[in-house]
C-alpha cells in the first residue's frame, strides 16, 4: 500500500504529454516502477499515484506559481499536457520532503515538464526540479517546497509543514527592511536547527543582536483536510526594535 504518515500529507502535480501509459512506464529510472497504485521508490517507499485528465486552467495556474521560470520546452509541455501525474506521500519532516523530491523527480526524468506543489501554491520547472534534487540540502528542500507570501500589511511562508515546520509570519516592513533576506534567513534557519523554534523565543542575527520576538500566531485560514493547512501552526515574529520603541 502507499505511504503513508501520521502528521499529514504532500501532494504533488505533475504535467506530461505522454501518449500512452506505457511510455511513461519505459521512461521511469532504473529501480522505480508503477503499480496500479503506486510509485514504488528503488528504497521500497510507496507514494500514491494517480493519473488526472487535463483541464483547462491548471496551466496558467502552473505559469503564475513558478518560483523561477521555466524552460520553454517546458511551458510548451505544459500548454499541451495530456496526463496530470498526481503524488501523494510522506508528509512532516525533513526526510519525507527528500523522499518527495526523489518522487517527482522520477517523474519528471520520465517526461514530466515540471512539478506543482498542492501543499504550498508553489510550482518549478522540470530541470531545476532535478537540480534541487540532486542538491538535497535544507536550502534546496525548503525553496522546493516552501513559499513566501507578500501581503499588503504581513509576510508569511505556505508549505513548511512539509518540513515538520510551522508557518512564521512578519509585518511587511520588517521583511522589505532588507529586500526579503530576514524571511530566507529565517527559513533556513528553521530548516537546519536542531533546536525547535517556540512563543517566547528571541532570535538572534548572526552577529548576536537580537532582531525578533516569537510568538504563537492565529492558525491559517485552511480547514484541516486542505493541504494547504499546517497542523504545526504558525508563528510570528515581531521585531525587537518595534517592541522597544512601544514600551
Amino acid at each position: 500500500m502507499p505511504h503513508t504518515d501520521i502528521v499529514g500529507q504532500t501532494t504533488l502535480r505533475i504535467p506530461g504529454n505522454w501518449s500512452h501509459p506505457s511510455e511513461l512506464l519505459e521512461r521511469l529510472p532504473q529501480g522505480v516502477h508503477l503499480t496500479p497504485e503506486a510509485l514504488v521508490l528503488p528504497d521500497g517507499v510507496q507514494v500514491e499515484f494517480t493519473p488526472m485528465p487535463p483541464d483547462d486552467q491548471f496551466a496558467a495556474i502552473f505559469k503564475s506559481c513558478c518560483r523561477r521560470q521555466a524552460t520553454s520546452e517546458e511551458m510548451a509541455i505544459v500548454d499541451g499536457y495530456t496526463v496530470n501525474v498526481g503524488l501523494t506521500g510522506p508528509g512532516g519532516s525533513m526526510q519525507a520532503a527528500l523522499t518527495m523530491l526523489q518522487a517527482g523527480a522520477a517523474i519528471v526524468r520520465a517526461g514530466g515538464a515540471g512539478v506543482f506543489i498542492d501543499n504550498s501554491g508553489v510550482a518549478h520547472g522540470g530541470q531545476q526540479w532535478l537540480e534541487l534534487t540532486e542538491d538535497g540540502s535544507p536550502d534546496a528542500v525548503s525553496f522546493a517546497f516552501v513559499g513566501i507570501v507578500r501581503g499588503r500589511q504581513e509576510v508569511w511562508t505556505m508549505g513548511m509543514q512539509v518540513l515538520g515546520l510551522p508557518d512564521v509570519m512578519m509585518r511587511r516592513a520588517d521583511a522589505d527592511a532588507d529586500d526579503g533576506g530576514s524571511m530566507i534567513e529565517l527559513i533556513r534557519y528553521l530548516a537546519t536547527t536542531d533546536h525547535p523554534v517556540q512563543d517566547g523565543h528571541l532570535l538572534a542575527d548572526e552577529a548576536g543582536g537580537l532582531r525578533f520576538h516569537v510568538s504563537s500566531a492565529d492558525s491559517d485560514e485552511f480547514g484541516a483536510d486542505s493541504p494547504m493547512h499546517n497542523r504545526f501552526g504558525r508563528l510570528k515574529l515581531t521585531s525587537i526594535k518595534d517592541i522597544a520603541e512601544n514600551n
